[in-house]
């Protein structure tokens, strides 16, 4: 689809910027070679339909000969289910908008209903979109890969969702860091049919060879670089032919106030440009028990078949000797006949070595910690435990993640249905309005708060009405209503004062 038309120049970009922007293509292509051979190893064995960074194999074609042991591949499955229940849950309320502290309590009482409404508003877009299916991709390419490329494109309107999302594959995207340290430089190399190119970008001029090769083959594809490059307060957008047919040939240029491409990582080490990932650090193990499988399944067939030795004594012929039941061998008399190779060795400790790994391998996927409560019975101090040790678990990770993906998301959502005049127009700065997540790892951070507070409460309660004068009840529910994700519509700033002296009567 277009581009949407954001601050868009009438001008094109000068020829020497776009072989400027090919050129640092280019180099910043050359730096991600070095990853290139740890990434191919990594999907290979976790998940091989989509990491294909040397061979090109045919669409369809079987991908999974190497695999002997499936733990990985299940263990990545349930780590990107976690983090999409845990972050961004479908159909769920995972983020609001709340009053900055730059408002006074009327204004915040006044814009926290208004705030409320666009929220949901949002949510409901993202409902709509194929935004769930998506990132649930990306969330594989950041367990596997490290690093992730979530692209955020808006539909024309009157679609039934204003956002349109698409995964881009860790193989076709080129990242540079920014001042900032975040991925804002992207690059983006797409091979795409004539028909797709005149969707995405209607006003480009085609050059005529081009048109002249795709007229003989509909399906023939043409290198189309996308490159967006951060300039002090926007971003600029540029589409151009790569390869041969011409990196002057600009297809698309525009101003974008957020970037579409929204890049983001599990860690990263100092210097290093792109992250590093749960199946990076499980590797070995995942590799020696790949191969442990392996040789246990050819010491299966060696133990079911079995291995002969017979004597040469010109009678027996072991071309023609079937090993079935019921079967008849006829050997010399006085000789040995047909005998079974006893093995030198058993491995029947092999299982003992694979239940090992196939146990570290989920210990560092999270597997073991992140799993579902299967106790129907658990206590609520029991689940705060839980809650408590799994946000100690992806602390570090959620907060990189609310930097470089949810802000960006939240923030590029906002900006585009403001521009439509579906919610109103105020500043999502974080000092107006800022922005409120409501996940269950968001809030499973404040869990242990919240045990605090309701401890103290209770406590001063047991000493009586006198030291219950220490506690201020308006400002407890505020907190307790922000901390547990409640609407914000929902909570009263101020109380009238009978009513504080009713309630406080009423505890005493």
């Amino acid at each position: 689809m277009p581009i949407p038309k954001i601050q868009r120049d009438n001008v094109s970009p000068d020829v020497d910027i776009v072989s400027a922007l090919m050129k640092r293509f280019e180099k910043a292509k050359e730096r991600r070679q070095h990853w290139e051979q740890h990434w191919q190893e990594a999907y290979e064995y976790t998940l091989p339909s989509r990491g294909d960074f040397f061979s090109h194999d045919a669409p369809g074609g079987k991908r999974t000969e190497k695999i002997y042991d499936a733990t990985a591949m299940d263990a990545t499955d349930q780590l990107a289910a976690s983090l999409l229940g845990n972050l961004t849950p479908p159909w769920s309320q995972w983020f609001g908008f709340k009053p900055g502290p730059d408002l006074t309590v009327e204004q915040a009482e006044a814009l926290a209903p208004v705030l409320e409404d666009a929220a949901k508003t949002v949510q409901a877009h993202f409902d709509r979109s194929n935004f769930a299916v998506e990132i649930h991709q990306c969330f594989l390419d950041l367990i596997i890969g490290g690093t992730a490329s979530l692209y955020f494109d808006e539909t024309p309107p009157g679609t039934l969702s204003a956002f349109r999302f698409t995964a881009v594959p860790l193989k076709n995207v080129v990242l540079e860091e920014g001042a900032s340290g975040l991925l804002d430089q992207s690059y983006r190399k797409n091979n795409m049919t004539l028909a797709q190119i005149q969707e995405r970008f209607p006003q480009a001029n085609l050059p005529d060879r081009v048109v002249s090769e795709a007229a003989k083959d509909a399906q023939v594809r043409f290198p189309v670089i996308e490159a967006l490059v951060p300039v002090k307060t926007y971003f600029e957008y540029v589409a151009f032919f790569g390869g041969e047919y011409g990196e002057n040939t600009v297809l698309h240029y525009s101003r974008l106030d957020h970037k579409p491409f929204i890049n983001f990582r599990w860690m990263k080490s100092p210097g290093e440009i792109y992250g590093r990932s749960p199946v990076m650090k499980a590797l070995p193990d995942i590799k020696t028990a790949n191969k442990v499988v392996e040789l246990i399944l050819k010491n299966a067939s060696i133990a079911v078949t079995g291995i002969w030795q017979a004597d040469d004594d010109g009678v027996l012929n072991p071309a023609t000797i079937q090993l079935t039941p019921g079967s008849i061998i006829p050997k010399a008399l006085g000789s040995k006949g047909l005998q079974p190779l006893d093995m030198p060795g058993r491995f029947d400790i092999s299982q003992l070595v694979l239940d090992s790994l196939r146990a570290r391998i989920r210990h560092a996927m999270l597997v073991d910690r992140l799993a579902q409560i299967d106790g129907r019975n658990m206590t609520a101090t029991e689940v705060l435990e839980r809650s408590a040790e799994m946000s100690l678990l992806l602390g570090a990770t959620y907060g990189r993640l609310q930097t470089e993906l949810l802000m960006p998301l939240i923030e590029r959502a906002f900006s585009i249905l403001k521009r439509r005049g579906e919610i109103p127009d105020v500043a999502l700065d974080g000092r107006t309005v800022q922005v409120d997540f409501r996940s269950p790892l968001a809030r499973a951070q404040g869990q242990k708060d919240i045990q605090n507070t309701l401890s103290w409460i209770n406590t001063v309660l047991s000493m009586g009405g006198e030291a219950l004068q220490g506690v201020d009840l308006r400002r407890v529910t505020t907190y307790l209503g922000e901390a547990l994700g409640v609407p914000r519509d929902l909570i009263r700033e101020e109380l009238p004062p009978q009513k504080v002296e009713s309630e406080a009567d009423h505890v005493s």
